[in-house]
């Protein structure tokens, strides 16, 4: 491989993990500078690079997370099952499904999302947790299949999805929602990662440096959310949700 690939591909995975820890979207970095740094990649390599390099930033977010948020496990761990045994499913799909139809439908739920958001300004503010007992259980679990499915069929602003349900639906603040949809997408790499490991789809050294890069934006990203709270949360949410709506405008009306 060479130098300039790796002089570009680190760093960009530095970025992504630090990006990914606040709000997630990180594969908006790291998925088309793999693309760009190595053409002659098949894609399915350079998304299992992707998946192996973003899990350890992921989990290393999840973990300082744990350790500084009084976390709501009662939602977070039956999302996270969920979410994990849909990706299956939704990986599956891919075969029968035609993606790119998908495309304007998520285009129009990025839109909502961020309009939503901002027009109600307190908005993930305040930390109030909205069901209990039986009902946050369902809840809970229908989160998890819907976004796992989703990450496993498709992918793209998977952590932006799952921090707006959870503050939307849950009454979670932006701080505990990015907390807890760092545990689910944790599952959900790791899903993916069943897949893409034992089928040899991935560049080894390549992952191994990326993911050290992944973990120390990810420790700044945590560092700054943690230090910022949920004010700090939804400005960077609402770049990234803006990030992704020209992406996917783009995906879908480029001729």
């Amino acid at each position: 491989m060479a130098e300039s690939a790796l002089l570009f591909l680190l760093p960009a995975a530095f970025l992504a993990g630090l990006v990914d820890a606040v709000v997630g979207g990180g594969g908006l970095v790291q998925i088309p500078a793999l693309f760009a740094a190595l053409p002659g990649q098949a894609p399915a390599t350079l998304f299992g690079t992707n998946k192996i390099a973003s899990v350890f930033g992921t989990a290393n977010a999840a973990w300082r997370f744990v350790r500084r948020v009084e976390m709501p496990w009662r939602t977070t761990l039956p999302a996270a099952a969920a979410a994990f045994a849909c990706s299956w499913l939704g990986a599956a799909a891919v075969a029968w499904l035609p993606r790119d139809l998908l495309r304007p439908l998520i285009l129009g739920l990025l839109v909502f999302a961020a309009a939503y958001t901002l027009w109600h300004k307190d908005l993930g503010q305040v930390h109030r947790p909205a069901h209990r007992g039986q009902r946050e259980l369902f809840f809970a679990l229908l989160l998890g299949a819907v976004i796992g499915f989703y990450d496993g069929f498709f992918g793209p602003g998977t952590g932006s999805f799952l921090i707006f349900l959870f503050v939307r639906f849950f009454g979670f603040d932006f701080l505990h929602a990015s907390a807890a949809a760092k545990v689910v997408n944790v599952a959900t790499n790791v899903a993916a990662l069943a897949f893409f490991l034992p089928h040899g789809h991935w560049l080894p050294l390549l992952a191994l440096g990326m993911a050290l890069c992944n973990v120390g934006g990810s420790l700044v990203g945590t560092r700054l959310a943690l230090q910022h709270g949920s004010g700090f949360v939804r400005r960077v949410f609402l770049l990234v949700v803006g990030a992704l709506i020209l992406k996917f405008a783009w995906d879908t009306f480029k001729v």
